[in-house]
């Protein structure tokens, strides 16, 4: 029973937890939106390193995505001795009031926000434009010649970072005169874990067995991109012979994997280090609050080629 819980609730021990009582104020949370991101693993890393150097302690604090991370951060905010906060992952509105509620500093990393006007004096910000980076790579493989791309998508009608990186493909579609085809929007599993490789492979397995015809796979994650990769190969088709794949992150696995990932990096080693430098200005009495939208970088490797009809 209690390992049961431990996999429903995402609960990880942190050895940081344990010495957070004792501390004399000087730590920083870390609140981490999903347990199965490797993007987010090095955005970890560094932050903590940075954090380390600036003589801070760090708390990490893992949440399933079916938990809300304002909420988890009000509830540990009030029990710890907490100096700040970083939101690594997720989506946020400005009319959510529970943010409201948290009384010390804290920034959105990696992180969508819908602001409302005059949300600019209250929150700081850091991402990529998720939106936009999915219409880059949407409209890549359009100009490869693919008019029949699957998508590995998020959670249907789920405000989300993966919410937003359908809207960049749906928009690619429309500008270019592409046809959308529905059925080839596959929604997550939600028995798997999210932006998984397990969850990643079983999408492209059921797509797969379903007939439906497609030349190109966009996962909404590296991680699900390769376990689609693994899908194609159990049924015997070759990448990207067969079927062009293609991610977005930029993962390190997606270098050395065989074929190499095309993808959309995003400068994750940048973002950490900002959200901390950022985080330490407000613990240091500043006000001014940013929104720093990254640009990420298209990567086109070995997994996509250009299609033509035969």
């Amino acid at each position: 029973m209690i390992l049961r819980a431990i996999k429903r609730y995402g609960y990880i021990p942190n050895t940081n937890a344990r010495d957070l009582r004792k501390s004399d104020g000087k730590c920083v949370a870390v609140i981490v939106k999903g347990l199965y991101n490797p993007l987010l693993a090095e955005a970890i890393q560094i932050m903590e390193e940075e954090i380390k150097r600036r003589a801070y302690a760090t708390v990490v604090r893992y949440v399933n995505f079916d938990e809300n991370e304002a909420s988890v951060a009000l509830e540990l905010s009030k029990r710890e001795k907490l100096s700040g906060i970083i939101f690594l992952g997720g989506f946020f509105s400005d009319g959510d009031q529970r943010l409201k509620k948290i009384k010390v500093p804290f920034v959105l990393s990696t992180s969508e926000c819908k602001l409302d006007e005059g949300a600019g004096k209250k929150y700081t910000t850091l991402s990529v434009d998720n939106e936009k980076e999915s219409y880059r790579m949407t409209e890549y493989l359009i100009e490869l010649g693919h008019r029949k791309i699957a998508v590995l998508s998020g959670i249907p009608d789920e405000a989300s970072i993966g919410k937003l990186r359908l809207e960049g493909y749906k928009r690619a579609l429309k500008d270019y005169g592409v046809q959308m085809d529905e059925s080839l929007i596959l929604p997550m599993k939600k028995e798997s874990a999210f932006y998984s490789m397990e969850n990643g492979y079983l999408m492209a397995k059921e797509l797969l067995e379903s007939g439906r015809k497609f030349t190109c796979l966009y996962a909404f994650s590296d991680a699900m991109a390769i376990g689609a990769c693994r899908a194609i190969a159990d049924v015997g088709r070759k990448i990207p012979d067969d079927y062009s794949v293609a991610g977005f992150d930029g993962i390190e696995i997606g270098n050395f994997y065989n074929p190499k990932l095309t993808t959309i990096r995003q400068p994750v080693h940048d973002i950490a280090r900002e959200s901390v430098d950022a985080l330490m200005k407000l613990l240091e009495g500043e006000k001014t609050y940013i929104h720093r939208v990254f640009q990420g970088t298209l990567e086109k490797r070995e997994s996509t080629k250009h299609y033509s009809v035969k």
